[in-house]
């Protein structure tokens, strides 16, 4: 079993960034095959944003956010990152981070069906 809890949610202005942590528990985070963060905003699917696997050997990323995040894993901590620059308004939603105990290949990195584990979520606001 894995406990994914997130962080680091809050409001930010348009342009500016916010860093968002996920701390894993129950396995060591170097065991966990492929970490990813989705988003779901009001009255909306939740989404793909990038996903992560076991020694950062493949990154992917949503189109809609390539080129301003930034998922970083540090095993020492046991901890997953999301780096997220250059914000805008309809960046704002629930950022969750999901665990896959497979390793993901990019065609399903973005399907949430093969992710196991889900945090609960913290919320992003970005104000323009």
């Amino acid at each position: 079993q894995v406990l994914l809890v997130e962080s680091g949610g809050g409001l930010a202005q348009a342009g500016g960034s916010l860093r968002l942590s996920c701390a894993a528990s129950g396995r060591t985070l170097s065991s966990i095959a492929t970490m990813a963060w989705f988003r779901q905003a009001l009255g909306k699917e939740r989404e793909f944003v990038g996903a992560v696997t076991r020694r950062d050997i493949t990154t992917y990323y949503a189109d809609s956010v390539k080129g301003r995040f930034t998922i970083s894993r540090d095993n020492a901590k046991n901890t997953v990152y999301l780096q997220m620059n250059s914000l805008k308004p309809e960046g704002t939603a629930i950022y969750y981070c999901a665990a896959s105990k497979v390793v993901l290949a990019i065609p399903r990195m973005s399907a949430q069906s093969w992710y196991d584990y889900w945090g609960q979520g913290t919320q992003v606001t970005v104000s323009s």
